[in-house]
């Protein structure tokens, strides 16, 4: 069943329910009153690929239209090599304008000196989210720049394409055994893809889910395309019951990568589906 019709069919059974007598209603609002204690507030966020078509001003100006005030930045807004006084400008720059850059990612390491940049370059922008891709190999000394900096590492998986860590799983049995502050960024359409249900790999690996990466896709095959939130196969309804039940502190990031050379309409609708859907929780 797609996550639109569940979420069509919760609606509904909401609206039937508002005609249930008055002894059933007062019962319902003592229930609903002890469930509203466990409810957790899902944290909106974007990630950066969504516009690696466009400068730091047209990004944050999409953004504040949309109303969405928190990024994963990617290095084409803020390269890798900047020096301290551009990184503190870049920053400034979301801050003034009401946005939390609350990671940095997704960035590829191949080498130590890759490793020990990406985490100086956290470090400079005052962030304590990597969202990255560090070899196998490099797992040890991704560890003890982990330890060194006090900053965490979530791994990004990438599909079947990819041969480092194309699902969820591949993350997690490489970084089994690893310090705590090495996890796991979901990204859902790419595991989809991989052939795990995002649902269930929120739910088993919630102790190191750290990030996530939302999309939806118009089928579940290995070469699915991209499509608008709520038009696709993804139950987005599930995996929202799923991070509450999980108390998922992270953020819930749209990736939008549809029409990347005019991607605000998409970003628009995708938005507005998640929020109905949260409002469906409330």
């Amino acid at each position: 069943m797609s996550s639109r019709r569940k979420f069509i069919q919760t609606t509904a059974l909401s609206v039937a329910a508002a005609g249930v007598g008055s002894l059933k209603g007062l019962a319902a609002t003592t229930l609903d009153a002890e469930k509203k204690k466990e409810k957790v507030a899902l944290k909106e966020g974007i990630a950066g690929y969504t516009f690696k078509n466009f400068s730091v001003d047209q990004s944050i100006a999409m953004m504040k239209r949309t109303k969405v005030d928190a990024l994963s930045i990617k290095d084409f807004h803020l390269p890798l090599d900047s020096t301290p006084e551009k990184i503190k400008e870049v920053m400034e720059k979301f801050r003034s304008n009401g946005i939390t850059v609350y990671a940095a990612g997704v960035i590829y390491m191949k080498t130590e000196q890759e490793v020990e940049r990406a985490f100086n370059y956290a470090k400079t922008a005052g962030l304590d989210l990597i969202v990255g891709v560090p070899t196998v190999e490099l797992l040890p000394f991704t560890e003890k720049q982990v330890k060194n900096h006090n900053i965490r590492i979530a791994i990004h998986n990438h599909g079947p394409e990819d041969k480092l860590y194309p699902s969820p799983a591949n993350v997690m049995s490489n970084i089994k055994g690893l310090d705590n502050r090495i996890g796991l960024c979901l990204d859902i359409g790419h595991s989809l893809r991989a052939g795990t249900d995002p649902v269930k790999a929120a739910l088993d690996y919630a102790p190191r889910l750290f990030d996530l990466h939302i999309k939806d896709l118009v089928s579940s095959a290995k070469d699915a395309k991209p499509t608008e939130l709520g038009r696709g196969v993804m139950d987005f309804y599930g995996l929202s019951k799923a991070l509450r039940k999980i108390h998922y502190a992270g953020r819930y990031s749209i990736e939008f990568e549809m029409d990347m050379n005019d991607p605000l309409p998409g970003i628009a609708e995708s938005f507005g589906y998640m929020r109905g859907v949260a409002e469906s929780l409330a």
